[in-house]
C-alpha cells in the first residue's frame, strides 16, 4: 500500500473590500441575483455571476422545488445558460455568494458536489481553468484558481 497526499491551494481574502475591483463588481452581481433566488423550502439563497471570455456576465440563482431533486443550484443555472447561449466561449471567473434567511452566514460557502462536477465538465471542455471566488453573506472570501483545487479527483470523459 502507498499513501497519497492531495494538496489544494486557495487564497483567502479577509473581506469583500480586499478583492480586486473587477471581482468586487462581479461579486456584487452575485449578491443581487442571489436575493432573487426562489428558495422557499431551505431559505438558503445562492447567487452566481460568471464572467465569460467575451466580457459577457451570466447570472444564476438557485431555484427550488417541493420535489427537492427537481430544483437547480445557482452555479449550474448560470453554467448551463452560458453553455446554451454562448457555446464555445470560455468561462473565466465565477463569483458565488450564499445567504441564509435563518441566520447570518459568514462562512465562505463552496459549490456543492454536483456543481463541482458540472464546473469540472466545462473547465475540461474549455481546457482553461476557471477562477472561483466564493463567500457567505459577509466575511472572508475564498479564491480557487481552478476547480481542480475543489475537486482534486475529477471524474471526466477519460473514464468512459
Amino acid at each position: 500500500m502507498k499513501e497519497v497526499e492531495l494538496k489544494s491551494i486557495l487564497q483567502v481574502y479577509d473581506s469583500f473590500d480586499e478583492l480586486p475591483v473587477d471581482i468586487q463588481k462581479l461579486m456584487q452581481q452575485s449578491f443581487e441575483i442571489r436575493d432573487k433566488a426562489y428558495a422557499p423550502y431551505s431559505e438558503f439563497l445562492v447567487g452566481a455571476a460568471l464572467l465569460l471570455e467575451n466580457g459577457e456576465v451570466i447570472l444564476g440563482n438557485n431555484q427550488e422545488n417541493a420535489c427537492y431533486p427537481s430544483g437547480l443550484c445557482a452555479e449550474r443555472t448560470a453554467i448551463y445558460y452560458a453553455g446554451a447561449n454562448y457555446p464555445g466561449i470560455p468561462i473565466v471567473t465565477m463569483a458565488l455568494s450564499a445567504k441564509s434567511l435563518k441566520h447570518q452566514l459568514v462562512t465562505p460557502t463552496p459549490p456543492c458536489g454536483a456543481c463541482r462536477q458540472s464546473i469540472a465538465e466545462y473547465e475540461i471542455k474549455q481546457n482553461k481553468p476557471i477562477a472561483i471566488y466564493f463567500m457567505g453573506e459577509t466575511g472572508k472570501v475564498v479564491k480557487s484558481s481552478s476547480l481542480a483545487n475543489l475537486l482534486p479527483l475529477i471524474f471526466d470523459n477519460s473514464y468512459l
